[in-house]
């Protein structure tokens, strides 16, 4: 068991990239908040295209991203590092551009635009994990990890805010809105590529030294196609039960959705750095324990009716959000550690295509465990939480000593 990690902010800034990085994220962030919630009623509003038409060309978008992050993966092993993540940023630049340049009624030029979008939503992540797992070690790199969430969170949500209050200005609002976003997307690959960081690449090990940690990856990214799943239960599942089944008011929905981000934004780094004193895999079995309880108790909760169902959904869900931040504190960490050297990229490629797949059945297994009844929606997802948690908790990979004290990065390059 290791002691409490205790990192100072400025240490922290440095951690996650500098801070010209760290302002890249966060005008990212910003302009990702500002758009993303909003595609479809662009779509939809401004172009008039149909809403299944709208919502077919956006998956289509999630899609070709994630077919494009093994290529991604193998980019990052190369050595690059900020350039990636430049591009991830870029590309969605295009995206933009095109959503602007996109006449009224015509679907391809959108389906263009959602397809660029896709493509840096989803390679970002993979670049941005790989950056700050070449700049930072141990567990000064699973905090900046953690801060860089609390952060994304944070700018997503301010974004967010502005866009809502802007819609109330119409098409033209919207439109002007898309073009901020863009101009944000530019300045933040402009700061990340001045980064310059670079990193030369591994070599490649014999057959027999990656066999040991591959079983035990493919281990951790099949029990994390289940973790996922907690990510999406504030956004589908709470409202489906507190609307649909406990006729509640929808306010309770907006309520536990606004709680989880601001519990993920104030304690994804103190919870991170108290976890710091178990081993990586521990946290993350402790996470599913945690994810179990909830799931567990949110059957009981909805068991209690209209009148008490939705205050204790709501208490509850403060119980699933825990859960969510230590997973989200401690698989990619436990990924990175356990990532061979010469293939960090791809390794990191994997983990997203996981979450990826994670994110894509989640809604489409919720709804349709849902009208089967709680037993069958909080039942199946703590059985298979609590499978999840039982293959980390005895994969022997998972649990790793004490990370060393971090030293010079070999082959990095920075100005």
């Amino acid at each position: 068991m290791a002691t409490t990690t205790k990192i100072r902010p400025r240490n922290l800034v440095r951690a996650s990239g500098g801070p010209r990085y760290a302002v890249a994220l966060a005008v990212d962030a910003l302009g990702t908040g500002l758009l993303r919630p909003f595609l479809l009623l662009y779509g939809v509003t401004v172009l008039g295209l149909s809403a299944p038409v709208t919502g077919a060309a956006m998956t289509a978008g999630v899609v070709a991203g994630l077919v494009c992050v093994p290529a991604v993966g193998r980019w990052l092993d190369r050595g690059a590092r900020s350039t990636v993540v430049a591009a991830s940023m870029l590309v969605r630049v295009l995206g933009v551009a095109l959503l602007l340049a996109t006449p009224a009624g015509h679907v391809w030029p959108f389906a263009a635009a959602a397809l660029f979008l896709g493509i840096g939503n989803q390679s970002w992540p993979v670049a941005h994990a790989a950056l700050v797992a070449t700049v930072a070690h141990g567990r000064a790199r699973d905090t900046a990890l953690a801060a860089g969430r609390a952060l994304r969170n944070a700018a997503l949500g301010v974004g967010a805010l502005i866009a809502t209050v802007t819609l109330t200005g119409g098409t033209t609002a919207l439109r002007a809105l898309a073009a901020v976003t863009g101009l944000a997307y530019l300045a933040a690959a402009a700061l990340a590529w001045s980064v310059h960081l670079h990193a030369r690449p591994a070599a490649t090990p014999g057959r027999e030294s990656g066999a040991g940690p591959a079983p035990r990856l493919r281990a951790l990214l099949a029990a994390n196609v289940v973790y996922v799943f907690c990510l999406n239960v504030p956004e589908i599942a709470l409202p489906l039960v507190l609307v649909v089944q406990l006729h509640a008011s929808p306010v309770w929905s907006a309520a536990i959705f606004v709680a989880n981000t601001v519990l993920v934004v104030t304690l994804q780094v103190p919870v991170t750095i108290l976890m710091s004193r178990f081993s990586r895999g521990t946290a993350l079995a402790l996470a599913g324990v945690v994810l179990t309880a909830s799931y567990l108790g949110f059957l009981v909760a909805t068991s209690l009716g209209r009148g008490w169902g939705a205050p204790a959904v709501a208490v509850v869900s403060v119980v699933c959000t825990l859960g969510e931040i230590v997973y989200a504190g401690s698989a990619t960490a436990l990924v990175t550690r356990l990532a061979p050297a010469h293939a960090l990229g791809r390794t990191l490629a994997r983990l997203e295509l996981s979450t990826g797949f994670g994110l894509a059945v989640s809604p489409a297994v919720i709804t349709a465990l849902a009208p089967h009844g709680p037993a069958a929606l909080w039942g199946s997802l703590a059985a298979a939480t609590l499978l999840s948690a039982s293959v980390v908790a005895t994969d022997e990979g998972a649990r790793q000593p004490r990370a060393p004290r971090p030293g010079p990065v070999p082959g990095l390059e920075c100005s």
